[in-house]
């Protein structure tokens, strides 16, 4: 049986105090090394209790982690690199492109439009569109919080714009590009230009002290280009027309001829920051190409002495319009197509919308007494009548459901044809019209197809935007008055040009040549292109011509006439006055008249043809006669005058213009 060991004896010695750790104070044992862990000791067993060990945690799955993310983040970035480089490389190359690239327009200059003597009549300056990089007024960029306010108010009274309107186009930051005013004159960019110099030096001093910096009009830019530009004025706007806010014809020749006279527009294409160009990034340019000239057939100042004339008449008279065209009778060629009142192709703004336009082409209307002309061509060339032939007018005349009257009451007149034609009676010529055939319904299809000869109720041939061909009902819809009022000019319509070309065709022997306003083109080559001949018509014999012609002259020159103050001295003069009842364009009822004159001269050799209408004068006189013959001679005398026309060589042939009875 093992002894016990006897009790140890306790060794007298000092005192010891209690360690820091709340112990006996009596020294702690030295830890033992584990044998299971080399270098680590052995934990010390809890008082009173079983002894258990404290492991330290291992870093390993922390790092497993940490690898894990950082594996998935490298993966990301491969991943998004991929899909920039790789797959939408192209994408994002055009959108960096698109972001650092600009492109613009550079317009074609439009091409001159001259008249027949090469004197412009329109033409092109140099001008800017000021536009605007909308990015650049963004806070970031501009260093202001309302950039886009401040500049608006800055630019509204400089380009003539609304302060809210600017300031709404600069605020679209989402935009590259905004347009703010197009066609401005260089005065109007050096102007904001010396103000963005100012902003500009501001900016820089103010960031040399620290300060942000900003600059409201840094992404205020110009674009180079034309502006079209009227150097006469007023003067043959109805002709020429306008270009509109966008550079395009809006009416008129520069309307029908725009995509002649407009060119080819170019590009060019530059790299750029912060809305100014990178030099060294380079830039692709296409050129324009210049618009065709052209040149119109019309004379300056012929054009300037019928714009006078019938403007000064149809204030006198306080009349609705008027109109004045001048033919020369052997080419068909316009010398000049005014119309009153006219409008200023430079100012638009301040124009009367009613005057755009050529109410000379565009206007139709009853013609009244210059339309018996057409009967009497087709009464001579039938052989119905001569000039010669005695025509017993009465006071009245009952046809169909009227009494039809002529413009004075008058006895009995016993006149030849040529007197019908000289004191312009409607009873003669519905008369003498009776003769074309066995019937009324026979009568009326001849004189039909003569009046269609003569180009009513179709257009002029000159392809005109806006146009009209008249109106002339077809033989059998002719109601039972118009039987008798379309042979005085009553009952059909037309315009000047028309009614011109009508004179024009019996001064050219009975040819009628269709009327043309452009005489060639000059391309950008530099190259001149005559205009193709016109198309020409025989409507009528050169002997009817002639005698109309010799009958015309009646109507001038006899006193009886109703033309007198048409007379030109030294020069024999054809011509008719004309009256018509007028159809109120409102209403639709007759209210008022139309005064007109046509004719030409020298009547022996006639070389220009002169027609003017005034609608609705309301004072003074409303008969064709006394206030259009004037203009007649005014216009003639000036265009003989220009044109260098020698005087008639011979007298008038003065044909009977009655006759007795009994004879």
């Amino acid at each position: 049986m093992p002894s016990k060991e006897p009790p140890r004896r306790r060794v007298p010695g000092p005192a010891r105090s209690r360690n820091a750790a709340g112990g006996s104070g009596r020294p702690r044992p030295a830890a033992r090394p584990d044998p299971r862990r080399p270098g680590r000791p052995v934990a010390r067993k809890r008082r009173g209790g079983s002894s258990r060990s404290i492991r330290l945690g291992s870093p390993r799955p922390r790092l497993r982690l940490i690898s894990l993310c950082l594996t998935l983040v490298m993966l990301a970035f491969v991943i998004r690199l991929l899909q920039v480089q790789a797959v939408d490389a192209s994408t994002y190359a055009a959108k960096a492109e698109k972001n650092r690239y600009l492109e613009y327009t550079i317009a074609a200059e439009r091409g001159e439009i001259t008249d027949r003597s090469g004197i412009a009549l329109a033409t092109s300056v140099d001008a800017h569109d000021i536009t605007a990089d909308p990015k650049l007024f963004t806070p970031e960029d501009s260093k202001a919080p309302d950039a886009p306010q401040q500049a608006a108010a800055l630019l509204a009274p400089i380009l003539g714009k609304d302060e809210a309107e600017l300031a709404k186009k600069l605020s679209t930051p989402k935009s590259r590009y905004t347009v703010l005013a197009r066609r401005q004159t260089p005065q109007v960019w050096k102007q904001i230009k010396d103000l963005k110099s100012v902003f500009a030096e501001k900016a820089a001093e103010d960031k040399a002290k620290g300060g942000p910096g900003s600059n409201v009009l840094a992404g205020v830019l110009q674009e180079p280009t034309t502006k079209r530009v009227y150097p006469n004025g007023d003067l043959a706007a109805g002709i020429l027309g306008f270009v509109n806010a966008e550079g395009k014809g809006g009416g008129g020749l520069e309307a029908q001829l725009n995509k002649q006279l407009q060119g080819e527009d170019g590009k060019i294409r530059y790299a750029q920051a912060g809305g100014r160009p990178v030099p060294t990034a380079g830039s692709t340019e296409i050129p324009a190409v210049a618009g065709t000239d052209v040149e119109l057939t019309i004379d300056r100042d012929i054009q300037w002495a019928a714009q006078r004339a019938i403007a000064d008449q149809v204030e006198k008279s306080e009349a609705d319009r008027g109109y004045v065209v001048v033919q020369n009778t052997r080419t068909g060629e316009v010398l000049a197509m005014a119309n009153a009142p006219g409008y200023d192709p430079n100012d638009l703004a301040q124009s009367n919308s009613a005057a755009l336009g050529n109410a000379a082409l565009q206007d139709v209307y009853e013609p009244g007494s210059t339309s018996k002309v057409m009967s009497m061509a087709a009464v001579l060339e039938e052989g119905a009548a001569t000039p010669g032939t005695h025509v017993t007018v009465p006071n009245r005349l009952h046809r169909g459901d009227r009494l039809f009257r002529d413009d004075i009451d008058h006895p009995t007149w016993y006149l030849t044809l040529n007197g019908v034609l000289a004191k312009s009676s409607n009873i003669g010529t519905i008369l003498a019209t009776g003769q074309l055939g066995k019937t009324q319904a026979e009568a009326n299809k001849v004189l039909h197809s003569y009046l269609r000869k003569f180009g009513i109720g179709s257009t002029t041939g000159l392809d005109y935007p806006g146009e009209s061909p008249g109106i002339l009902a077809k033989p059998q819809d002719w109601s039972t008055s118009q039987q008798y009022t379309i042979p005085f000019g009553q009952g059909l319509s037309l315009n000047a040009m028309q009614a011109a070309s009508v004179y024009s065709t019996i001064a050219n022997g009975g040819v009628r040549i269709e009327p043309t306003l452009v005489r060639g083109t000059k391309g950008a080559d530099g190259r001149y292109t005559a205009s193709e001949a016109p198309e020409r018509t025989r409507v009528v014999s050169e002997k009817t011509a002639d005698t109309l012609a010799k009958m015309l002259e009646s109507v001038v020159d006899d006193r009886e006439g109703t033309g007198t103050k048409a007379h030109i001295q030294g020069y024999r003069v054809a011509g008719k006055t004309g009256t018509a009842n007028r159809v109120d364009p409102v209403r639709g009822i007759y209210k008022g008249y139309t005064a007109s004159f046509a004719g030409f001269a020298p009547a022996d050799d006639p070389q220009i043809t002169v027609y003017c209408a005034i609608q609705n004068p309301t004072k003074g006189s409303y008969f064709g006669g006394q206030i259009c013959g004037p203009i007649y001679k005014k216009v003639m005398e000036f265009a003989l005058k220009t044109l260098q026309t020698p005087p008639s060589g011979s007298d008038p042939a003065r044909l009977p213009v009655s006759f007795k009875p009994g004879e």
